[in-house]
């Protein structure tokens, strides 16, 4: 029986932990404000219980919210087929201000950690980073249309719209509805990408011209 006890403690911790994680990404998806002391509420230990398997909210939340986050492929399906980098910038925008917005209350609690601790940036997921990567593809395969500085001073633009700060800065500061805030992030994204597309050719234009 004494070698069975130290596996039966592993095991135990491990319910324990996994029901801290199960409990805190059932939390992240009801969009309201996350804290410690709810997550431990819902898993049925004590709040000291649960920093002693998590330092602070912020890992917490990092790993219960890995498994929710879908894959650039997975969030640009409608338009997978289309190669025009306006039209799936307009999708991917769309779908992170959805995303963010049905569990704000996880993202407002990562990105307050992150503000105040820069160095756990890193635990904020890049999903933002994905999307505009994948919905830009067909651009990096033309160089001829959009050259690689261009392009990457296209993605730096789209990192500060597509996002939850443009997202809560609107709904937050500007006070308006999620639906409008939205529909704004989303004009503003494309905007940008129509304006840099469009740039290119007009350069090409006046080059060919001019020769």
């Amino acid at each position: 029986m004494t070698p069975q006890a130290p596996a039966g403690r592993a095991n135990q911790k491990l319910r324990t932990r996994n029901a801290i994680v199960q409990a805190a990404a059932e939390l992240t998806r009801t969009g309201r404000e996350v804290t410690m002391p709810a997550v431990a509420k819902a898993a049925l230990v004590s709040e000291a219980t649960a920093y002693r398997y998590f330092p602070d909210l912020a890992s917490l939340l990092q790993e219960a919210i890995a498994g929710q986050l879908p894959s650039p492929e997975e969030a640009l399906a409608p338009v997978a087929d289309s190669a025009d980098p306006v039209e799936r910038i307009a999708v991917a925008t769309e779908y992170l201000a959805r995303h963010v917005l049905a569990r704000q209350g996880a993202v407002r609690a990562l990105m307050a950690a992150t503000i105040a601790r820069p160095e756990q940036v890193s635990a904020r997921p890049g999903l933002r980073f994905g999307l505009i990567d994948h919905a830009l593809a067909p651009l990096a395969d033309t160089p001829d249309v959009c050259a690689p500085d261009a392009l990457a001073q296209l993605k730096r633009d789209l990192a500060v719209v597509v996002g939850s700060e443009a997202l809560f800065t609107l709904t937050d500061l500007c006070g308006l509805d999620p639906e409008v805030a939205i529909a704004s992030v989303v004009h503003t994204a494309t905007a940008l990408t129509r304006a840099a597309v469009q740039g290119v050719d007009g350069e090409q234009r006046h080059a060919g011209t001019s020769r």
